[in-house]
């Protein structure tokens, strides 16, 4: 139980270390991207630019400081404890992924010749192939929580934030911190199986700062404007490749015509593919959240509770709506 507890606080004083972690959605080289295509997102929509206004338009304290964002903080740290002194060690890894679905390809398919050993195509494609099943397993991942009832009663704690700060990016229960994490480790064992089985046991991946080339560019061209009130389009054609930070940001509209659309991460041919693809030119003022009305995770302990309590309710109904069909069928 110590141990598990030192997990805990361990994670918990890291904190700060994800400023300066390429891993981590608030590095400081990420932030300062996002900062820097945020100047010309407020030249295009006041058509002026006075670094006063442009502060208190970034830093707003009615943002910064409105409930749901101070709900953000207190999840960033509380989150951290929990995952320590429970999730981690119960986390899937990419190890034993990994080796498990590259022997399964030697079983089905024969062992075969490395299908090149040059080493600029084996990083290039060791490199596209890691962030095309991260992408497309986060995608995987993001639908079914938002078409699975039980699942969107999670996921539904992020979506309730009424403002977007870059720590809305935190604002998650648990259990999806949980998948998610599964997910990571899923998509990196195939990447990593898939790589050993065409390459050979010598891989890498092309870097920035000990990030994914593909994934450090993806960050630095506004990730954390994806939650914020900065709108930054990137035009139709540019938006039907890529998901840009305003797309993201109607993905949190609280608007029926909006809900789950854009659930793409980095790439948008997913949500081409699934018919979910919406453009911000298609969208005019949006509101955040689930709903004016809805109340349910106004305090702090309700963002963690209430899920297990929508879960439990869909339970009952559900068992109810089984037993009634029972009975129908035995009148039968």
């Amino acid at each position: 139980m110590l141990e598990w507890l030192q997990l805990g606080l361990d994670d918990l004083m890291a904190l700060p270390g994800y400023l300066l972690d390429s891993g981590k959605r608030i590095y400081l080289p990420y932030l300062l991207g996002g900062l820097l295509l945020a100047v010309p997102a407020f030249w295009f929509r006041y058509r002026r630019f006075a670094p006063g206004d442009f502060v208190r338009y970034l830093f707003h304290p009615r943002i910064w400081g409105h409930a749901s964002a101070r709900q953000d903080y207190w999840l960033f740290c509380f989150n951290a404890l929990l995952k320590g002194l429970f999730l981690a060690p119960l986390v899937l890894t990419m190890v034993p992924v990994a080796m498990g679905f590259s022997a399964g390809l030697e079983e089905i398919f024969g062992q075969i010749r490395p299908v090149s050993d040059h080493q600029t195509v084996v990083i290039a494609s060791f490199t596209l192939l890691l962030f095309l099943l991260d992408d497309v397993t986060r995608f995987l991942l993001h639908y079914l929580l938002h078409k699975v009832p039980f699942l969107w009663d999670y996921h539904k704690v992020h979506h309730s934030a009424k403002v977007l700060t870059p720590m809305t990016i935190y604002r998650t229960h648990p259990l999806e911190s949980y998948l998610y994490a599964c997910r990571m480790g899923l998509a990196q064992g195939l990447a990593v199986g898939l790589g050993y089985y065409l390459f050979g046991p010598t891989l890498s991946m092309v870097d920035v700062l000990g990030a994914n080339l593909f994934v450090f560019v993806f960050n630095v061209l506004g990730a954390n404007l994806r939650h914020s009130h900065v709108w930054l389009p990137f035009g139709d054609h540019l938006e039907g490749i890529f998901i840009s930070p305003a797309q993201h940001q109607i993905h949190h509209s609280d608007h029926p015509d909006h809900y789950d659309r854009n659930l793409g991460s980095a790439l948008a041919i997913w949500d081409r593919l699934a018919g979910t693809l919406i453009k911000s030119s298609q969208v005019g003022r949006i509101r955040f959240g689930v709903g004016k009305h809805f109340t349910g995770h106004d305090r702090l302990h309700s963002l963690y509770l209430e899920p297990f309590s929508q879960n439990w309710q869909r339970f009952k109904a559900l068992r109810k709506r089984r037993g009634v069909t029972l009975v129908e069928g035995a009148k039968v």
